[in-house]
């Protein structure tokens, strides 16, 4: 996991401060870039970190039918303009041999690789390849929808907007009827 430079950014913090014609020393904003520091520590904490660490504990259970673990939160920035975007992210498969993994490792996997500068289409992609990777299942299947503060707050401002992304690898991908199976789930 990368070491974040609290110290570096808090430095930064207090210059675009300056530069937007603000005070760095006035009271409300004499610790913003200390508070500002430890939130992108926190927020950027998936930065080195392998989302398949979370796939390393695998059960044998005789279950070769759909896993989904729908509407998992999660907060992100966007590598382009370092604000926010948030939403939900749906993960299934369908298990091979009998290799499960725990259902919240499916949700760490999402907030490890949500966790860091990141564009909504990677996340969906990273999510649903890792599961291709270490679960070998049949298929994958990763759907995220997400708001994005850079299309509400500046830009085009359409706040209340929703993308949507898909990741979709093996049996999913080859078969429609598996594919609606999951989209039916997800919509319920």
């Amino acid at each position: 996991m990368a070491q974040v430079n609290q110290g570096q950014i808090e430095e930064a913090v207090r210059l675009i401060l300056e530069a937007i014609g603000e005070n760095p020393n006035r009271e409300g904003l004499l610790d913003t870039p200390k508070r500002v520091a430890k939130m992108y520590a926190e927020v950027f904490s998936g930065i080195g970190h392998d989302p398949k660490e979370y796939f390393e504990t695998i059960f044998s259970e005789e279950h070769e039918e759909l896993v989904l673990v729908k509407d998992i939160p999660f907060y992100s920035m966007c590598e382009h303009h370092l604000v926010p975007f948030y939403g939900k992210a749906h993960v299934a498969y369908i298990p091979r041999n009998g290799r499960v993994a725990g259902l919240s490792k499916l949700a760490r996997a999402v907030e490890s690789v949500a966790k860091r500068p990141q564009l909504q289409e990677r996340i969906t992609s990273t999510v649903a390849d890792t599961i291709m990777e270490t679960l070998e299942p049949y298929g994958a299947m990763v759907v995220v929808e997400a708001e994005h503060m850079c299309m509400t707050m500046r830009g085009v401002k359409k706040p209340g907007s929703s993308t949507v992304t898909t990741a979709v690898r093996g049996s999913f991908k080859e078969d429609s009827q598996a594919r609606s199976e999951v989209l039916s789930f997800i919509k319920n």
